[in-house]
């Protein structure tokens, strides 16, 4: 029978043929860990009467939300994973190497045809190297650590076929955020957003991460692109007929189909205060703004600092406002030092910031006051995410930010 690239991944795993509705136990390739979640992992792993990690070498720690620590008892976090890590002899620990689905990916852990889970929701970024993967709780996540195995429906599909070329003010980031709008934050619920069409196989690995990281925010499963040769360059891999053959069949059933034509795509935004209000950018143009965000696991990444110099060289932000650029790794840190790239944006008066959550999650500094209004490139815009309840957030590309940042109320780019 013909299968989705879901089915025929976690059939794979399984070694039987799966379908939409069937619960199965998976084998796990990969978890992670990060540091919010440490603790309370830890003390489940030790309540359930495990006595060691199946897999050591399989589980990734990675502090990312509390670097730096911003409140007083943040520090218990890292006490707390360092010793499960002692005392269970982890070796994949990063304490200050960038944001977990940035690194779970750059630092060669997930590879195609791979299950990953993580405790942390936009742990569907892995989907853009055609793996599956999805956030977890710390009870499921001390299970695994036990085990190496864990239950799990087969997700149900949605196929997005996006084909042509992308105006040059509109970016992947648009791109996910009109599916969002379309979809709504629940029309994809525990299912598989399966992105295809000429448009996606043009993206970089860079902007697929930014799609499969955002299907979570329909409610997605995971969000997922079949393999290529741009994969498989990205994670270091040979292109086998393993990865070729990890794609679905033509005549696979799905529960949906959306197209698109991307030259009809333009610009947009997601409005205060749902991730699924989204807006062209020319209806809310002109709306003052007092901060700008560009980082996150979102779109924190090289080619999204690129494009936020290319507007701002030789240019500078607008008066009173502040733009916050926070890289999404130290490596991405690094490139961008070496090609100039944070020079620009630091010239520009950019406050340029340790790599990690930072603001997306109400961390690292930014924080807003009452009637503040902040765009930002990450993924969530929910009350009181990043200051009080009163603040607005609009969420848009890392062009539309950086406009925005120089003209100081919102501008498309």
């Amino acid at each position: 029978m013909a299968h989705t690239l879901i089915e025929k991944l976690i059939g794979n795993k399984v070694g039987k043929e799966v379908f939409p509705g069937d619960i199965v136990t998976v084998p796990v390739d990969w978890c992670m860990v990060d540091d919010i979640m440490v603790a309370f992992a830890a003390a489940k792993f030790e309540e359930m009467g495990f006595a060691k990690i199946w897999d050591p070498d399989k589980v990734v720690l990675i502090y990312d939300h509390f670097l730096p620590t911003t409140q007083a008892d943040d520090s218990r976090q890292f006490r707390a994973g360092n010793a499960f890590a002692d005392k269970y002899g982890l070796k994949n620990v990063h304490r200050t190497d960038g944001i977990c689905h940035q690194l779970m990916t750059e630092a060669g852990y997930v590879k195609p045809g791979d299950i990953a889970f993580g405790t942390d929701s936009h742990t569907t970024t892995y989907g853009c190297v055609g793996a599956f993967s999805t956030g977890i709780g710390y009870t499921e996540m001390a299970g695994i650590l036990g085990t190496g195995e864990l239950w799990m429906k087969v997700p149900e599909s949605i196929k997005v076929v996006i084909d042509g070329t992308l105006p040059s003010n509109v970016t992947s980031k648009d791109v996910i955020l009109r599916i969002i709008g379309d979809l709504t934050a629940s029309g994809a619920t525990y299912q598989s957003l399966e992105f295809s069409g000429s448009t996606v196989d043009n993206m970089t690995l860079a902007s697929r991460m930014t799609m499969s990281n955002m299907a979570v925010e329909a409610g997605a499963k995971c969000g997922i692109f079949a393999p290529d040769e741009k994969t498989c360059e990205y994670c270091n891999i040979p292109y086998t007929e393993k990865e070729k053959a990890l794609r679905p069949d033509a005549d696979a059933s799905y529960s949906r189909i959306l197209t698109y034509k991307a030259e009809d795509m333009v610009p947009v935004m997601a409005c205060p205060s749902l991730v699924d209000n989204i807006k062209p950018v020319s209806e809310v143009s002109g709306t003052k703004v007092d901060q700008v965000f560009l980082g996150s696991c979102t779109n924190g990444r090289l080619e999204d600092l690129h494009a936020a110099a290319e507007i701002l060289k030789d240019r500078h932000i607008a008066p009173y406002l502040k733009m916050i650029v926070t890289p999404a790794s130290v490596k991405i840190y690094r490139e961008a030092l070496a090609d100039g790239t944070l020079g620009i944006l630091s010239d520009a008066g950019a406050i340029i910031t340790t790599p990690g959550c930072g603001l997306c999650c109400g961390r690292g500094g930014g924080i807003l006051c009452d009637n503040e209004v902040v765009v930002a490139t990450n993924n969530r815009n929910f009350l009181g995410r990043m200051g009080t309840s009163k603040v607005k957030i609009y969420l848009a590309s890392p062009k539309t930010a950086a406009m925005t940042a120089l003209t100081g109320v919102i501008t498309e780019a």
